[in-house]
């Protein structure tokens, strides 16, 4: 008995149609799906990021926290392994520690010479003091993908040295020429930034 259409098995096309309707729900499906379904994960009033070490931060209302951990949450952070993303519209604030035996502006540097030269024209870098007195290394910049900031601190704990402290790095990026309509939440933000309490 011939099982053969146009030079093909026949009794392969229902295991391949199962394979391909399998490969096209993973491939198709489940990231529609995944994007269909909103983030809810929304910033409230009085909430608070946890940085580890007993480093807070005061995060913008309405945001949504789409990585991290919020203070009193069972497994606290880390903070030479921190990661932290908040998001809103077109803009978006990601904070990573890392362990760094130097000071925040060798620590910017360093971040910098790691990503090559980016396109976009920078500004001179700066300085920020935050409330609770952390000072951090500011670097903006635009180019035709946004407007960047990013903000290098070294956040120690209680009885630690600075230059022996876990490296943070805050990075904002705006949708072109939106960083002026998240100014004054960034600024907030960023001024926000407490180390562990006894430092």
């Amino acid at each position: 008995m011939e099982h053969r259409f146009l030079g093909l098995d026949r009794r392969t096309f229902k295991p391949a149609l199962i394979a391909l309707g399998i490969a096209l729900v993973l491939g198709y499906g489940l990231p529609a799906l995944d994007a269909a379904i909103p983030w809810h994960n929304e910033i409230r009033a009085g909430d608070v990021l946890d940085l580890g070490a007993g480093a807070t931060a005061v995060p913008p209302v309405g945001w949504q926290l789409e990585n991290g951990t919020l203070t009193g949450s069972a497994a606290p952070a880390s903070p030479a392994t921190l990661q932290v993303t908040l998001a809103t519209g077109g803009a978006t604030i990601d904070l990573r520690g890392a362990p760094y035996p130097g000071s925040a502006a060798a620590f910017l540097d360093q971040v910098e010479r790691s990503e090559g030269d980016a396109p976009g024209v920078d500004a001179a870098r700066g300085t920020v003091t935050t409330t609770a007195g952390l000072t951090g290394v500011v670097q903006a910049g635009t180019g035709p993908g946004g407007d960047a900031l990013d903000v290098a601190f070294k956040v120690p704990a209680a009885g630690q040295p600075a230059d022996a402290a876990p490296a943070l790095l805050v990075r904002v990026r705006t949708a072109p020429d939106q960083f002026e309509r998240y100014r004054d939440t960034v600024t907030a933000f960023v001024r926000s930034i407490a180390p562990g309490a006894g430092r």
